[in-house]
């Protein structure tokens, strides 16, 4: 049966602006009858895959998002001496492989793709024959520029390739978008810049207005260890560092909006990790009727471990496994909850 590891965070972010939406403000959904503050999903992936936890633990086997392939290899042609007319030509094979390119611009692809460390070390393979040889790209070698990869990102959260489905990947992680426990509401910051060198105006230099809000999240996290494990290749030891990795950047790693402007830097105050085979469940339920009161923190863990608690008397245990670290408490530790995670 498939084995699936859940995680469920509460972290407490302080005034901040995190994910904006298209008006600048921070991104809100309306839950429960109140307005949160809410992280989307895509923004929490990229913090979590683009962060030193995964650059440290997982060197090697990240893979890189980009619609600047063709480009890379018109500019290595150039300054290799190709003519320009040629390597715009070349160049532009190359990028059609991996997806459809702008009419205005054929050295770039329409749609962010996601490559693979392998995949672009085919890449600068075939960047060198052709310079070698002065020639343009073969058929084969073209088609050989996407296959069979165990990048670690894409084997947690997918990738799509039109025209190209032998070469999609099933995502193994699903991420939910982080919502607000309580009532937020966005505030407007009214600042000014003074111009150091004006000593004959005393009004400000500029003027502007930004979008921020404070929020305890509660985020949740669903993997089919099965699938990770089968996207990368059956490699049990790259599985557990790429759950390793994953539940650490989740529990410390948030996304950098701002960051300049607030130091919103958090870590998780409360995390519950389980495992087992029994059919996933988020725990939103417990913050549907939005935390009130003056100890948001406290009261998101007791809503959380309540809901839990009851779901189990209900339906029976949802899992076979679990474990939970505390700040508040001073209960557990990271580590431990690391290899717990990582553990088949």
């Amino acid at each position: 049966m498939t084995r699936f590891v859940q995680l469920h965070l509460l972290t407490s972010y302080p005034p901040a602006n995190l994910n904006r939406d298209d008006t600048g403000n921070p991104k809100t959904a309306r839950v429960g009858g109140v307005e949160r503050l809410r992280i989307s999903s895509q923004s929490l992936k990229r913090a979590w895959r683009t962060s030193e936890i995964f650059q440290q633990h997982l060197a090697g086997n990240i893979g890189t998002r980009t619609k600047r392939l063709g480009r890379e290899a018109y500019e290595a042609f150039l300054k290799a001496g190709i003519a320009e007319k040629q390597a715009t030509e070349w160049a532009s094979q190359i990028a059609s492989v991996y997806g459809t390119t702008k009419k205005e611009s054929p050295l770039d692809i329409e749609q962010l793709v996601h490559v693979a460390p392998e995949e672009r070390a085919s890449l600068n393979q075939l960047i060198a024959n052709v310079i070698a040889d002065k020639r343009a790209p073969t058929e084969s070698e073209l088609k050989g520029l996407l296959h069979v990869q165990h990048a670690v990102d894409i084997a947690m959260f997918g990738r799509m390739l039109a025209g190209k489905n032998q070469f999609n990947a099933e995502a193994a992680v699903q991420v939910a978008h982080a919502i607000g426990v309580h009532a937020s509401v966005v505030e407007d910051d009214y600042f000014t810049a003074v111009d150091d060198l004006n000593n004959d105006d005393s009004g400000a230099g500029h003027v502007g207005e930004a979008g921020f809000a404070a929020a305890v999240f509660y985020q949740y996290i669903c993997i089919d260890r099965d699938r990770l494990k089968e996207n990368l290749g059956g490699d049990e030891t790259l599985t557990k560092q790429a759950l390793g990795a994953l539940t650490e950047a989740a529990a410390t790693v948030g996304p950098t909006g701002k960051q300049n402007s607030f130091a919103s830097r958090a870590r998780a105050h409360y995390v519950l990790a389980e495992k087992g085979s029994q059919q996933p469940r988020s725990l939103s339920l417990a913050f549907v009727k939005p935390v009130t009161g003056i100890d948001y923190a406290k009261d998101a863990i007791d809503a959380l471990t309540t809901v839990r608690n009851n779901m189990d008397k209900v339906y029976g245990a949802c899992s076979d496994a679990h474990l939970d670290i505390d700040v508040l408490a001073g209960k557990g530790t990271l580590a431990a909850l690391i290899d717990f995670v990582a553990t088949e």
